[in-house]
């Protein structure tokens, strides 16, 4: 081997080292492991005889399972006006059970049985939230559990 790739050799290998021995230097001591801010979930309330939560909590985020218009066991009467304000007032109840108020709402996924509500259902939405309103999906879907005509479901944060 010549002196010149001899020398070419050794010259990454020290850079190499010096700058391994650069970073160490700057590096913060290792002596704690790094603490894990993850949360744990809390389920919380239950389905009844249904195999889900009514919500989950990580951290300051509340994931909520879907309401329907249920009020008293039956589904209220009244059409997509009776079902929203009594789905929101369901969502409101377990919103102030947990600690949290519909302000907290960032997220809103609704589901309709039929689009040509969707005007009629936007006009109980807004008078029950305020702005600024959540973040919101909305799908059309074909039948929803004990006959509803809208599902909404909430994350809110703190």
């Amino acid at each position: 081997m010549s002196k010149l790739s001899t020398y070419l050799s050794i010259v990454p290998l020290v850079a190499m080292c010096s700058l391994g021995l650069t970073v160490g230097a700057n590096a913060s001591p290792a002596t704690a492991p790094a603490a894990n801010t993850k949360s744990s979930p809390t389920f919380l309330g239950d389905g009844g005889h249904y195999p889900f939560s009514e919500a989950v909590r990580v951290g300051n985020t509340l994931y909520m399972s879907g309401q329907i218009g249920i009020k008293d066991g039956k589904l209220v009467k009244g059409g997509i006006d009776a079902e929203t304000k009594q789905t929101l007032d369901n969502i409101h109840s377990a919103l102030l059970k947990y600690g949290y108020r519909k302000s907290d709402i960032v997220k809103c996924m609704a589901m309709l049985t039929d689009m040509d509500d969707f005007d009629d259902f936007n006009k109980v939405y807004k008078a029950e939230l305020s702005r600024p309103y959540p973040a919101r999906s909305a799908f059309g879907v074909s039948e929803l559990a004990a006959g509803a005509s809208v599902e909404i479901e909430c994350i809110a944060a703190k």
